[in-house]
C-alpha cells in the first residue's frame, strides 16, 4: 500500500499546480484553499480529488477539472461587492469559492438532487451568500438581474441570449461556447455601453447546456 498522503503537503501540491496552469490571482487561490475540493468528491473517485481532471457526479455531470475553475474564477474579476449568477450548480464547488470573493451568489441547476446535495456544502463551508435553485440556467435569473458578473458551467452554441441580456453594463460573463461533443473555446464577455466584447481565452471540454429541468 502507498504511504498516506499528508494533507497539507497535498494542498501545497495542489495550490502550485494551479499556480503552473496560470491560476496566479491571490484572491483566487486564496479561495481555493479554504475550500476543500475533496468534501466535494465522494465514492469511488475520493482518492482522486485533488488530481487537475474533470470527475464524475450524480446525474451525468461532472465536477469540473480545479485549474479551469481557477481560470474562468480569475477571468471573471469577481469584486467583493458583485452579485453574481452561475448557471450550473453541479457539485457546488465553484459557486462556494465565488462565495467568498463576493456579496451575493445566485447558482441555478436544472436538477433537483445537485441542488439539495449542493446547499448541504454550502451549510458544511458556513456560506450564508449562496441561493441555490433548481431552474432553466439557459434563461438566466430574471427576477433578480441584472448581476454584475455570470459563470457558465455548461457549453452552449453561442453565448446564451437571455444571459447576454441579464449583464450589467460593464459587467463579465464567461462562459464555454462550441458543439458538445467537440472542443468548446471558454469565451470572456464584456458588457459596454455600446454592445458586447468576446474575448477566447482557451480551450474546453464541458458538459452541454439544456434546456428545461431534469428529471431528479
Amino acid at each position: 500500500m502507498s504511504e498516506p498522503v499528508d494533507p497539507s503537503e497535498q494542498k501545497m501540491r495542489f495550490l502550485f499546480h494551479l499556480r503552473s496552469r496560470g491560476v496566479t490571482d491571490p484572491r483566487v487561490l486564496d479561495a481555493m484553499e479554504r475550500i476543500d475540493r475533496g468534501v466535494f468528491v465522494r465514492g469511488h473517485f475520493e482518492d482522486r480529488a485533488y488530481d487537475d481532471t474533470p470527475l464524475p457526479i450524480p446525474c451525468g455531470q461532472t465536477i469540473s477539472q480545479p485549474s479551469v475553475v481557477g481560470l474562468m474564477t480569475q477571468a471573471l474579476a469577481v469584486g467583493p461587492r458583485d452579485k453574481v449568477l452561475e448557471v450550473g450548480t453541479g457539485s457546488g464547488y465553484q459557486a462556494a469559492i465565488l462565495a467568498l470573493l463576493c456579496r451575493r451568489v445566485y447558482t441555478v441547476d436544472r436538477h433537483r438532487r445537485l441542488v439539495a446535495e449542493a446547499e448541504e456544502m454550502f451549510r458544511h463551508f458556513g456560506l450564508t451568500n449562496i441561493t441555490a435553485m433548481v431552474a432553466d440556467g439557459s434563461r438566466g435569473l430574471p427576477e433578480q438581474a441584472p448581476f454584475d458578473r455570470i459563470i457558465v458551467t455548461a457549453a452552449a452554441e453561442d453565448p446564451p441570449g437571455p444571459l447576454l441580456a441579464q449583464l450589467k453594463i460593464g459587467g463579465i460573463m464567461v462562459v464555454p461556447v462550441g458543439q458538445s461533443d467537440a472542443v468548446q473555446t471558454l469565451i470572456r464577455v464584456r458588457r459596454s455601453e455600446t454592445g458586447y466584447d468576446y474575448d477566447e481565452l482557451r480551450q474546453v471540454r464541458f458538459v452541454p447546456l439544456v434546456e428545461g429541468l431534469g428529471q431528479a
